[in-house]
């Protein structure tokens, strides 16, 4: 390279004699070490021009090792799962390449079909440090409709672009507990109900004195017209010795599955679905329109299944967990060991009206699980012909 003597000249034809060394295509650099500039000028006899010789930094930056920035990977949504309340995805580079590290997974959940909205108000969730192009995320609750993915590559010097994501659904059956339809005598919280002997009497005291308050005696027509707050929001839809609560969503078709854990030293509890207009006064399995497995751990322990006030002993005894699986397609409500997925019973059932899921509890409480897929177990034991095994006709019904 050769340059005048001015200063101006000579410091643009250096710049421009180093980019050209870098930049060689297809490369971009992203990471380079550091080396100082050794320059060896020499002058014309005349003065005329000076001489640099970049033999030496042409040779350092020949022998430089340059990271080109990873090609963004291409998601295999043939080969992307979802089943058993664990999504697998993979994915595979457009083009080998050797130097890749890690890769960097991202998902969200959303209730928008299709490519993923800018403004979705949920936030991409990260997993990094993946080593291989598939991962598995397990132990998800599907609240929402489906999931969005993207993937991208990262060598030692940089990260790529994401991959185009992908969009895939995650329905299941997500209800909580009504706490307008529970006993006075239930304490109804998110996910939990529990036994309160002392539900509302506070309560019924204060709204007693109150009424009881001010001087003389009440007018008649006043008081024919006053009245008393509701106590616990009218919480006391059931009453008397019916210890119940409802669902909150009701089901008309298709296959929905949840599971209920006895919480620690529960006495009675019962497990079921019923019909919306259960009267005040009912009991779960006491009527033709509720369905249940009952557990009692007082005094004489039981298991049984109960409907329309017939009961049929279970063998064995009950599991800390129950899985529900209802199927109003094939009129079929079947009760699993959560753990095991072993069948305890089936009911058989034309359900003429939607049902929701139905909660009895005694002197203890029960913990609620939604948001699951129907397991693959459970539906590979029901298509089974002996699947149906744990049924007995005497408890089977026509409902109408």
């Amino acid at each position: 390279a050769i340059a005048h003597l001015q200063p101006r000249s000579f410091l643009l034809s250096s710049v421009v004699v180093l980019v050209s060394l870098c930049l060689v295509p297809p490369y971009r650099v992203t990471m380079a070490s550091a080396f100082r500039l050794t320059m060896k000028p020499k002058v014309t006899d005349n003065m005329n021009h000076l001489m640099v010789d970049f033999t030496q930094e042409r040779q350092l930056l020949q022998n430089l090792k340059f990271l080109p920035v990873p090609w963004a990977p291409e998601m295999e949504v043939g080969d992307c799962l979802v089943l058993d309340n664990t999504v697998s995805v993979a994915w595979k580079m457009p083009v080998e390449d050797s130097k890749i590290d890690h890769y960097i997974l991202e998902y969200r959940k959303t209730d928008h079909e299709g490519l993923p909205r800018i403004k979705d108000q949920r936030c991409w969730e990260v997993v990094d440090n993946i080593k291989t192009t598939e991962y598995s995320l397990s132990g998800l609750k599907f609240d929402s409709k489906f999931m969005n993915f993207r993937v991208r590559a990262c060598n030692k010097a940089a990260a790529g672009e994401y991959s185009d994501p992908v969009t895939l659904e995650t329905r299941a059956f997500n209800f909580g507990f009504d706490s307008s339809s529970s006993h006075l005598n239930l304490k109804v919280e998110d996910r939990t109900v529990e036994w309160d002997p002392q539900g509302g009497k506070g309560l019924e005291s204060k709204v007693k004195g109150k009424e009881n308050k001010g001087s003389g005696t009440p007018s008649p027509k006043r008081t024919l017209t006053t009245r008393s707050p509701a106590i616990r929001g009218s919480r006391d839809r059931f009453t008397g010795e019916s210890y119940t609560v409802l669902g909150d969503t009701s089901m008309d078709c298709g296959q929905h599955y949840w599971e209920v854990k006895a919480l620690k030293d529960c006495k009675s509890y019962s497990v079921g679905v019923s019909y919306r207009n259960l009267g005040k006064f009912d009991q779960l399995g006491k009527t033709n329109t509720t369905w249940c497995i009952h557990i009692n751990n007082w005094l004489q322990s039981s298991f049984a299944a109960k409907h329309n006030n017939k009961a049929k002993s279970l063998d064995g005894t009950a599991p800390g967990r129950i899985g529900v699986f209802c199927d109003l397609d094939s009129g079929q409500l079947s009760f699993y060991n959560a753990e095991t997925k072993q069948l305890i019973h089936t009911f058989k059932a034309k359900f003429s009206q939607p049902v929701v899921p139905a909660f009895m509890v005694w002197c203890g409480g029960l913990s609620l699980s939604t948001g699951m897929q129907v397991p693959s177990a459970v539906k590979s034991f029901q298509k089974d012909e002996n699947g149906l095994a744990g049924s007995n006709s005497s408890l089977n019904s026509m409902a109408q």
